[in-house]
């Protein structure tokens, strides 16, 4: 089966995409440049490509960031140490999941894939209203409506394995299909060096679900 990937630097697409490699899927990478401030990830994500043995890994440029709107995108402050996650942060990109899963959505048209394979999770999460699973089944919808292989009877599978995993359970499965971490960005505001922050809410995740899977977070600890 051929599947597009949206692929990140981060572990969780990293994962979602080995998951669904396991499971007998060609993948096709799609990531996107969408001016984000911590744009290390896109280096992270050819690492992560290369690892997968993806068919093909294409960058797309789409500045997002010239309607701002968000601190990933350079609109204020990203924020640190928040301890619980109450609320939308400001982190949330506005549309970010919708604008990448169509053009994800195009391409698995052209390419005739069956699936796109995202890495959302609806758990241990920031709180953006594009990461729940209705939201995922109502997008999935619209691709039967929105396109010629929908109304020809090629339904696309939104594929979403980690969306009711924990952080934990996440690398726990990762790890049992030997990836390598080290490979990955998760932190929304590196340092110059390319060192996580350790503060923002990615870092903040990615610690809590190292610590209760009981391993050692490789970047950290190479």
């Amino acid at each position: 089966m051929k599947a597009v990937l949206l692929l990140s630097g981060g572990l969780d697409s990293y994962t979602a995409g080995a998951i669904e490699k396991s499971h007998g899927c060609d993948l096709y990478a799609l990531t996107v440049r969408y001016g984000q401030v911590h744009a290390r990830e896109i280096q992270s994500a050819r690492n992560v490509a290369r690892a997968l043995g993806v068919v093909r890994h294409v960058e797309l440029d789409v500045p997002l960031s010239t309607f701002g709107g968000s601190s990933l995108l350079g609109d204020g402050e990203i924020p640190k140490d928040r301890g619980e996650f109450n609320g939308i942060p400001s982190t949330y990109v506005p549309a970010r999941n919708t604008v990448f899963l169509s053009l994800a959505l195009a391409w698995a048209e052209v390419l005739q894939a069956e699936a796109i394979v995202i890495g959302v999770n609806a758990i241990d999460y920031s709180g953006y209203p594009d990461c729940r699973p209705e939201y995922l089944r109502a997008f999935e919808h619209l691709a039967t409506l929105a396109t010629r292989t929908g109304v020809e009877g090629h339904a696309l599978k939104i594929l979403a394995p980690l969306s009711t995993l924990s952080k934990a359970d996440i690398i726990r499965r990762g790890m049992a299909l030997g990836l390598d971490y080290g490979l990955t960005l998760s932190c929304y505001d590196p340092r110059p060096d390319g060192a996580p922050c350790g503060h923002c809410d990615s870092c903040t995740l990615r610690a809590r679900g190292f610590a209760e899977a009981g391993a050692a977070d490789p970047v950290l600890h190479p």
